[in-house]
């Protein structure tokens, strides 16, 4: 069982240093003046053009600041880009990130994105077998979910508690979402402003298991509200570290609803949309710019910036770095924070169509346009953390699926969306990154075939013979790990929030927005900040907020 990680990254003291060369000055043959910088000294130099980085750009520049945006790769978005992973097809995907909760509307009033969303229908399906016969729970709104509950557990007992639950979830999240744009209240007063009691415990002090028990009796229902603590995450439903209710929490407040929102043209359409804003209103966007290394003296702040051209250097009043607290420790020279580990499969997949269920009372397109659960139950959710924690590969792997073209079918193609084509992208639970480290291709293609044979077991026909097939004639399905999305995008372990999430109060030695770091002219807006996680640009903009108080 991991130690849960510290809420803010905390560096040591400054190192010391032989002298660097003054702010611009050329330490390899500069590179093209169209690409290069325009200029060797700025307001705010973001490392990283991630979705919060330009956020964060969009900002500042709008205040008047001058800001140079480092990407090190071709394009920006980092994991929020939309992609065509399959040779010859036109399926535009949102490859690694899809789906948008925490993301304020405020943010995308302020910063006038062109950027919609749409809503994503709130509902469920988790198959399962009861007395030998395929059935399964649809949580779908109406009458259709009571009926599903009364079919499923024989009364009406479970429905009534998913009722109070997510009632209570809800006036949660009506009182805490519009916190996360603002400075950092202090427990206490996220305590008073929730002010419920009962909700308090059961969410920030106990852990999630606890109320997941003492609300439902069903072992199916009990696992479908667990799963949203273990996005991501690698924790036990009681889990002393409360790492799972953390979890629990951002998958539960978004937008003050917990409702999730599609946006329309995947996630890149997003991105474009905030690189977009924030090259309107100044900011200066450089791709293939890696910064490889920051230097302050607490006044001022310098960033080492390799180019295929060359290196050189540039000063900035502050530096905002929109990577991991890993990440910001090398780059600062600090020693590593502890080490983050992704626990996750991401599968995605082109089907030439829906396959049909075995349960032939819900319509495969009702069932794939929400979260359509597989070996979620919650002893199988205990039993595959077991597994894992021990070093093995889950027996009967558990994921959740979703078909983001149900919601929107503009990321196919015409011809594609004619024809009846579909995406599906499935999350796989509990494979943390050590179940890869011996060899990541074995153990890859031995996940991917245990959770597809646990997909079709609720299957009238094996969804390999859905799958479409690109120009080579090879299948259009892809699955990354979390040692891939290491590689990749470099996020630390595989970890998809950057490390372990917090709470979203203040706690000692975090500063007034939770993106401070122990150097005054450097902050941390990517994932890893105080209510970071997730495609949310709150990190992002509370950078520039605490930039701009500055």
């Amino acid at each position: 069982m991991r130690a849960p990680q510290s809420p803010a990254p905390r560096s040591p003291a400054p190192r010391t240093s032989a002298p660097r060369p003054p702010a611009g000055r050329l330490v390899a043959r500069a590179g093209s003046a169209s690409a290069a910088p325009s200029r060797d000294r700025y307001d705010a130099v973001i490392v990283g053009g991630g979705h919060n980085g330009l956020v964060a750009a969009a900002y500042l520049a709008r205040a008047g600041q001058s800001v140079l945006v480092l990407e090190r790769l071709g394009a920006t978005g980092g994991a929020a880009v939309s992609t065509r992973p399959f040779a010859g097809v036109d399926a535009r995907l949102s490859r690694y990130s899809y789906l948008v909760s925490l993301l304020p509307g405020k943010i995308v009033r302020d910063l006038g994105l062109d950027f919609a969303v749409r809503k994503r229908t709130v509902s469920s399906y988790t198959p399962a077998v009861r007395g030998g016969r395929p059935t399964g729970l649809l949580v779908a709104g109406g009458g259709a979910t009571r009926e599903s509950f009364a079919a499923l557990t024989g009364g009406e007992r479970e429905y009534a508690a998913w009722q109070r639950f997510y009632a209570m979830t809800r006036r949660v999240a009506e009182r805490v979402f519009p916190t996360l744009t603002e400075p950092l209240p202090r427990r206490d007063a996220l305590r008073e402003r929730i002010g419920d009691p009962g909700a308090w415990r059961a969410l920030f002090e106990e852990p999630l298991g606890v109320a997941v028990e003492e609300e439902f009796t069903d072992d199916l229902v009990r696992g479908v509200v667990l799963t949203d603590a273990l996005i991501g995450t690698f924790a036990d439903a009681h889990d002393p570290s409360l790492l799972q209710n953390r979890c629990f929490l951002y998958h539960v407040i978004g937008g003050g609803t917990g409702d999730w929102d599609v946006p329309v043209g995947g996630m890149g359409a997003l991105t474009d949309a905030l690189a977009g804003a924030a090259r309107a209103a100044g900011a200066e966007i450089r791709v293939r710019h890696e910064a490889t290394r920051i230097e302050t003296d607490g006044t001022t702040a310098e960033v080492t910036v390799r180019t295929p051209d060359g290196e050189h250097a540039v000063a900035a009043r502050r530096v905002l770095v929109n990577a991991s607290p890993a990440a910001l420790a090398a780059l600062l020279g600090d020693a590593p924070p502890p080490a983050a580990e992704g626990a996750q499969l991401k599968v995605n997949m082109l089907l030439t169509r829906l396959p049909r269920l075995r349960d032939r009372t819900v319509d495969p397109r009702q069932a794939f346009a929400g979260t359509f659960h597989i070996a979620e139950g919650y002893g199988q959710l205990a039993q595959a953390y077991r597994e894992a924690a021990a070093g093995r590969l889950p027996a009967a792997p558990p994921s959740e699926i979703y078909c983001h073209s149900l919601t929107d079918p503009s990321i196919l193609g015409p011809e594609l969306a004619a024809r009846g084509y579909q995406t599906l992208t499935l999350f796989g639970l509990h494979a943390p990154a050590r179940l890869f480290a011996a060899d990541n291709d074995a153990a890859r293609t031995a996940l991917l075939k245990a959770t597809l044979a646990e997909l079709d077991a609720h299957l009238e026909e094996p969804i390999a013979d859905c799958l479409a097939l690109d120009e080579r004639g090879e299948p259009c399905i892809e699955a990354k790990t979390p040692l891939d999305l290491e590689r990749e995008l470099g996020l630390p372990g595989g970890h998809i929030f950057h490390r372990d999430l917090a709470f979203p109060y203040a706690e000692e030695g975090v500063g007034r927005w939770g993106v401070e770091t122990a150097r005054p002219t450097v902050l941390l807006c990517g994932a890893g900040a105080v209510r970071g996680g997730g495609v949310s640009g709150v990190p992002g903009h509370n950078a520039a907020m605490a930039v701009l108080e500055g």
